[in-house]
């Protein structure tokens, strides 16, 4: 997708009513199929992150509209759940976006447009205070100035971002809760799949997901295990890692859930008293089954076993019989890689590195379910209040097993890395390592989507040769070859970073400020071209630093230059200042003032 324009309508966070943004221009339209990110830039509680995470909510409602399954709890209803799910309201309340977005001429009878190569539609959606969104189609050259008409419920889900991928490397809660929120819809849809006994295609509905700490090593596992030369350029050539040469899943079933209603009433009494019968072990639906001719349908543990250099049960830890861990031992050669080739590749890119993508991606879905059912201890009461939530900490609120009671876990993740001799895993990497994994590696495994990125201040960790890198390193993410190079995709990043800055273009690089007085927020295009500028000159004219060194060594300077307006000999606060700072411009400014003073005595 390609943004184009967002307005609020009524106020979000700290924008005000009326706040409207506009991304791609009229005049910057042939770049449409351009890889460039949107830089939001500006001081500390500016509102940048305010965009990020108005796109989140947004595409949140929307979702949640349009999805097949919700679960029953999530549901508006005026006596059992008066602050239940309703269509007519959102945060933001009222608002008006407009994106274009990869055409399907299978679903258009009419006029369909072409433009550079790419089918493109031009989708507006418009929701008034109070009423439900309104979504519209156009075809696009790259953009309709006609309205459009309005888009069945069924064609909808061909004109939302394919994926809504959200990264943050702080405590970002407001950008976290409507993924989070998603993630419970995707556990319930799964549980209920599970206890009413209805086929489960192993991967959940929704399109939102947003990148924690646990999915680290499971992005290294997916690239590792189909490695291309757009994994080998990030991770080897940046961090050194050249691969993993062990792991270990530990996938535990022993958690029971009571059956539907529906499924209960058609048993006996007998049945119904029998824990062995009345409930049904978690991850049921993830484990294969017979079908009526007694062919064994394999599924996502059948496949992860038959991918495993050794495996074993063991169900010490549950004397009553009430269940088993399951253990995964994975040495990682070509035959493991080859294995998981087999029962987790997608062989249907257009290229060898497309395949390869897909690949990857399909087994990180596959993982993702697993890891959604370690949220399985959270009660129906704290899902209800998270729904609900606008603003609620999910950190505080969300409990996580300890490792041992987690549905799936991954251990002794031993990776590969240049220099290093002894064991060495995943765990001991650095936070930049981690940062540069988690937010570079989402990328790639989504590099040939119609994606929306919104990560929040991605390079915090990093040191400054990597901030410097990182947009070039996302490029070559985003870049691997001439198919994933034409993909209509969206990243918003936030960045106090001049070093990111520097790489993005000018109108690429959006620059938020708050007035003190009014509180009002604004924002602006630079006046001066970013691309290629000094992180000085961006550091003092998108962020007004005028000075180069900290406040601490600014004030040893100014007492300097008190000390030399009170009389003080220039030639001792010359060698003062030589002896205790190091070199900067702030220094050879009072040097000089100091020989000027010694000059004019």
């Amino acid at each position: 997708m390609k943004l184009l324009r967002l307005k609020f309508n009524v106020p979000f966070r700290s924008l005000a009513a009326g706040f409207e943004m506009h991304f791609l221009r009229e005049w910057d339209r042939d770049r449409f199929d351009e890889f460039h990110p949107y830089c939001l830039a500006g001081r500390n509680g500016s509102g940048k992150s305010n965009v990020l995470e108005a796109l989140a909510a947004i595409f949140y409602h929307i979702e949640c509209i349009y999805l097949d399954y919700r679960p029953d709890r999530f549901e508006f209803d005026e006596e059992t759940n008066p602050d239940g799910f309703r269509a007519e309201l959102c945060t933001p309340d009222a608002f008006e976006l407009e994106y274009l977005i990869p055409d399907n001429a299978a679903k258009r009878e009419n006029v369909i447009a072409y433009y550079k190569g790419h089918l493109v539609a031009h989708i507006r959606i418009t929701k008034e205070a109070g009423q439900r969104p309104v979504i519209r189609y156009s075809a696009g050259f790259p953009v309709s100035e006609e309205a459009g008409a309005e888009l069945s419920r069924q064609e909808v889900k061909s004109y939302l971002p394919k994926y809504i991928l959200g990264y943050s490397s702080g405590h970002n809660e407001i950008l976290s809760l409507p993924f989070f929120k998603m993630r419970f819809i995707h556990f319930d849809e799964y549980r209920d799949h599970v206890t009413k006994d209805l086929p489960y295609d192993g991967r959940p509905e929704g399109r939102m997901i947003y990148l924690d700490d646990q999915f680290s090593q499971a992005i290294l596992l997916c690239h590792f295990l189909f490695p291309s030369e757009a994994v080998t350029k990030v991770f080897a050539e940046k961090i050194g890692l050249r691969g993993i040469r062990r792991f270990r899943l530990i996938i535990r079933r022993h958690h029971r859930l009571p059956l539907a209603a529906e499924r209960l009433e058609s048993m006996s009494p007998e049945e119904q008293k029998d824990p062995t019968k009345n409930t049904v072990e978690l991850t049921d639906k993830l484990a294969g089954h017979f079908n009526e001719k007694d062919e064994l349908q394999l599924r996502l543990i059948d496949k992860l076993i038959k991918c495993s250099s050794t495996h074993y049960s063991d169900d010490s830890a549950y004397p009553d019989g009430g269940g088993f861990d399951l253990y995964l031992d994975y040495w990682v050669d070509e035959a493991t890689r080859d294995s998981f080739q087999v029962h987790f590749g997608d062989a249907s890119g257009e290229s060898e590195e497309l395949s390869k993508a897909k690949s990857a991606l399909n087994l990180f879905q596959s993982l993702q379910t697993l890891l959604t059912l370690n949220h399985y201890q959270v009660s129906d009461e704290t899902k209800a209040e998270l729904y609900q939530s606008g603003s609620l900490y999910v950190n505080e609120t969300i409990p996580m097993p300890a490792s041992h009671e987690r549905i799936m876990r991954f251990k002794d993740f031993e990776i590969v890395k240049d220099g290093v001799t002894e064991k060495l895993y995943s765990k001991a990497l650095s936070d930049g390592e981690h940062q540069l994994v988690h937010t570079i590696g989402l990328c790639l495994l989504f590099r040939h989507e119609p994606a929306l990125f919104l990560l929040d201040e991605p390079e915090t960790h990093l040191n400054p040769d990597w901030r410097a890198a990182y947009i070039s390193t996302l490029r070559h993410a985003i870049e691997a070859d001439e198919t994933t190079r034409r993909v209509m995709r969206e990243v918003l990043l936030t960045s106090h970073s001049p070093f990111i800055i520097s790489d993005c273009r000018r109108e690429n690089v959006l620059v938020f400020a708050k007035n003190q007085e009014t509180r009002e927020v604004s924002w602006s295009r630079p006046d001066f071209e970013t691309f290629g500028a000094s992180a000085n000159a961006i550091t003092m004219k998108v962020f007004g630093q005028t000075e180069t060194i900290g406040d601490f060594a600014m004030a040893k300077i100014n007492k300097l230059r008190q000390r030399l307006e009170s009389g003080e000999d220039p030639d001792e606060l010359i060698h003062e200042a030589g002896t205790e700072l190091g070199d900067s411009v702030e220094k050879v400014l009072f040097v000089n003032q100091a020989i000027r003073r010694k000059e004019g005595q």
